[in-house]
């Protein structure tokens, strides 16, 4: 009897032959050719994928995949000052304690179908967040803060049964991608200019564009360039006064210092909790949340799931479970507010730990402390000859836009040089905004010590002067 020598991947499922001649026995199919025929011929792949050989080991694979891995610089064998949406904060080791834990780290999205405290875990995050954002009900986490942004403006769209969508222009070219798509099938979005000097949005140019078709003025605070927007207060009146809601996008870290959104008259808030405990990997771990008062018609147009606490028939317990369940596409697919997949819920429950850890007045001193590094930074770089810090005078958190028009450089060859010092350096912001020139994005955090600033300052001297 000849034997079938073909290979058996180990990390393929059902690659072996005999399951694969189980498969198309169980669904009456003679060959893998005859269970494929209803896909069209123009859209098969007839000849072999220029692929590499096989990894059939588990000792080949890890060594080839650490090779790999060996190639990137990560954030620990080198100073960083990056930001722009993916940032290096303390994890306190606690929020890795909790979410490692199998009930919460092996589930689906950290979902278990059999509630191990998750319901109760994710409820006291949402509360947490809604005492830090002075709104009444978060969602369990969404993908990131891009799909919270998004998710927000659609949300807004069916409120006011219009169609546009009123953009800050400062806003992330990335972000800008992920909303004008997701927002695609149901509405059309428009940049507002800004002020090049303050970054502060027109109030002009809001006047001017706004109209009875607008469902949603968004901006956000801080913003991708690092500034804070002073005018809160005045664009969502002006949004109120045209029927349209305040969509604010805010760093959630930033709220020890900074007054909510909802206080200058934000009717939908949202973001990414990746500051609140959750490590950078891979560009990060990101989870969105969405946030508005108790208000009916707001609280059933979330698309994401909402835990909220109820007693039970024993006097004194309470128990913690889905609110209005029937919205979610997770109840009815087909009647879903939109599509809602797999949740964040890992990183809103490592968010909560660490909310829950810092406390109220942990996180007033935590941006107390990161706005006094900043501050620091932006004067030791301005000192430098040839360069502007900020480049955007307005207040700043934890980020701000440096120019080095005066310097000569590029930005890209002041990068390379900084690298050369084991730093990296701000991210380049000559694509995204040329009207900024040479121009990158720096930012400093509580991990950064006074010795780590100087350090930068010390190299940027020498690569630009010599």
């Amino acid at each position: 009897m000849k034997r079938d020598r073909r290979t058996v991947y180990p990390y393929i499922p059902n690659s072996a032959p005999s399951v694969r001649a189980e498969m198309l026995d169980e669904v009456g199919a003679e060959s893998t050719e005859e269970f494929f025929e209803d896909i069209p011929e123009e859209l098969r792949l007839r000849a072999k994928m220029d692929l590499p050989p096989a990894l059939l080991s588990e000792y080949a694979l890890k060594r080839h995949v650490e090779g790999m891995l060996a190639r990137n610089t990560p954030i620990g064998k080198a100073l960083s000052f990056l930001g722009a949406g993916c940032y290096e904060h303390h994890v306190p080791a606690i929020c890795d304690e909790v979410n490692q834990r199998g009930e919460f780290l092996t589930a689906y999205a950290g979902e278990p179908y059999d509630d191990h405290g998750r319901f109760q875990a994710l409820f006291e995050y949402c509360s947490m967040m809604g005492e830090l954002l002075n709104m009444d009900v978060v969602n369990v986490p969404t993908y990131d803060g891009f799909q919270a942004a998004a998710t927000s403006l659609r949300m807004a769209s069916r409120i006011t049964g219009r169609r546009e969508a009123l953009l800050c222009g400062t806003i992330g070219p990335d972000k800008l991608s992920k909303i004008a798509d997701y927002v695609k099938p149901t509405m059309e979005t428009k940049l507002l200019s800004y002020d090049k000097g303050t970054g502060q949005l027109d109030l002009d140019a809001l006047q001017a564009a706004i109209s009875s078709e607008t469902a949603a003025v968004y901006f956000e605070n801080p913003s991708y360039l690092g500034f804070v927007e002073t005018e809160g207060e005045q664009i969502a009146q002006i949004a109120h006064d045209h029927g349209a809601l305040c969509v604010v996008a805010v760093e959630p870290i930033s709220l020890g210092v900074m007054v909510p959104p909802a206080d200058h008259g934000a009717d939908i808030v949202c973001g990414d909790i990746q500051s609140l405990g959750v490590h950078m990997q891979y560009g990060g771990g990101h989870g969105g949340f969405i946030a508005t008062h108790d208000k009916e018609r707001y609280v059933m147009e979330y698309p994401s799931r909402l835990f909220g606490i109820a007693p039970t028939r024993v006097p004194g317990e309470y128990g913690f479970g889905d609110v209005a369940y029937e919205r979610t596409s997770f109840a009815v697919r087909e009647e879903g507010k939109e599509w809602v997949g797999t949740a964040a819920a890992l990183w809103g429950i490592t968010a909560g730990v660490y909310l829950a850890l810092l406390g109220p007045q942990g996180i007033v001193e935590l941006g107390e402390g990161i706005m006094t590094r900043a501050r620091y930074a932006m004067a030791k770089l301005s000192e430098i000859e040839g360069v502007e810090a900020p480049a955007i005078h307005a207040p700043h958190f934890q980020e701000f836009v440096v120019s080095f028009d005066g310097t000569g450089k590029t930005v890209a060859e002041i990068n390379r040089g900084l690298l050369a010092h084991g730093i990296f350096g701000g991210k380049d912001l000559t694509a995204e905004f040329p009207e900024l020139g040479q121009s990158a994005l720096y930012c400093v955090t509580e991990v950064h010590t006074q010795a780590d600033i100087d350090r930068l300052a010390g190299a940027l001297r020498e690569v630009i002067h010599g």
